[in-house]
């Protein structure tokens, strides 16, 4: 395994720096942030017909089939510009979709949702948490019940990411409680217009919107199944895996660039006569910043060569997760240090990094459950 970018994924990853840089400036981030848009949908377009949406999903659907790992790179550079556009639902539930048509058990739904999906013309998201605040089987307790061809639907979401742009979301439901929890939980696509259907916005810190979801008495038909019914948790497990490595890679983008910030003001931050990165205590600093930081997105990387290849990706993604989880919050913290008071200045353009790697850090679980997951892979 070599997790080291090699000449075409060097040329992937500046070709997409380059167009953030040109089209993702921060005056239009914070448009959309002060704005009543919650997403950008001229860049959305920009990213659909560059391909950028069906990145890595099927060709028979307008995809590029590229591997996991070019997908992470996107991501990382998305995290990095803090492109306000919903890429990671969208993409998180398409996949999922892409991998429950290719088992071929599913109902007919999903399938034509695909090519939508590439294109950008369907936006679609997925709805895991509820009240237990965990990524575990046992945290579904939606239920739904078999009515004719299809299914009623009560419970609630947390935590729903644009579920008032979507066309589709993406529902873990509970449709038999009797067995193991991990048995049981079936996959559903819901229209967030459906009769029964409604929603909260919530701004998070990162000033976007997640939603909480109320289904009361939700009908949905026989085609919206996607996976096996009872047998959902084998398409849930990965879907949570390739979530949260996608997750990774944007803390990894925002934080790089925080970090780099902060080296730049270092060097030009005047005190005593000196640049400040003259000073042992802020060169120490910075030395700890950039090793978490590439710690952060090398992990981040193997999660991901994990999952391309199809190999068992649960402990390389929970590392990744644990670990940047807390190293990049600890770099964020520092680069606002390093900048002093400019760093907590709505007007400077500092805090815009913080607050969204922190918000995406608190999202997908916490270290202390992935290292459960760590713990249990290696036999403890």
């Amino acid at each position: 395994m070599d997790v080291l970018l090699n000449e075409d994924e060097e040329m992937i990853r500046d070709s997409v720096r380059h167009f953030f840089e040109a089209e993702c400036a921060m005056p239009r981030v914070r448009g959309i942030e002060d704005g009543d848009q919650r997403s950008d949908p001229e860049l959305w377009r920009q990213l659909a017909e560059l391909g950028w949406l069906g990145l890595a999903l099927p060709a028979v659907y307008g995809g590029s089939e590229a591997p996991f790992t070019q997908l992470a790179l996107l991501f990382e550079e998305a995290g990095r510009a803090l492109a306000p556009v919903p890429l990671h639902p969208h993409s998180v539930a398409a996949l999922t979709l892409a991998e429950a048509v290719e088992r071929g058990d599913c109902g007919g739904l999903a399938e034509t949702l695909l090519s939508d999906a590439c294109l950008g013309s369907n936006l679609l998201t997925w709805a895991w948490s509820e009240r237990l605040p965990n990524i575990r089987p046992e945290a579904i307790e939606l239920s739904a019940v078999a009515d004719g061809n299809g299914w009623r639907l009560q419970g609630g979401k947390r935590f729903v990411e644009a579920f008032e742009l979507a066309d589709y979301c993406l529902v873990a439901a509970r449709t038999d409680a009797t067995g193991t929890s991990r048995e049981g939980i079936t996959l559903l696509l819901v229209e967030p217009g459906a009769a029964g259907v409604s929603s909260t916005p919530q701004l998070s810190l990162a000033g976007d919107y997640h939603s909480e979801v109320r289904f009361d008495n939700v009908y949905v038909e026989g085609d919206a199944l996607v996976g096996r019914v009872d047998e959902g948790w084998a398409l849930a497990q990965p879907m949570l895996e390739r979530a949260m490595v996608l997750n990774c890679a944007l803390i990894v983008g925002a934080t790089r660039r925080a970090a780099e910030r902060a080296f730049d003001y270092a060097k030009e931050r005047i005190a005593f006569g000196h640049p400040i990165g003259s000073f042992q205590a802020i060169q120490h600093t910075c030395a700890d910043m950039i090793t978490w930081v590439d710690g952060a997105e090398l992990l981040t990387r193997e999660a991901a060569w994990h999952i391309a290849q199809g190999m068992e990706a649960a402990l390389p993604a929970a590392a990744a997760k644990a670990f940047t989880n807390e190293r990049c919050q600890a770099v964020l913290r520092e680069a606002n240090q390093i900048q002093g008071g400019y760093a907590q200045v709505k007007e400077y353009d500092q805090q815009l990094w913080y607050r969204r790697a922190a918000a995406w850090s608190m999202r997908l679980g916490t270290s202390i459950e992935h290292r459960r997951t760590i713990a249990h892979a290696i036999g403890l």
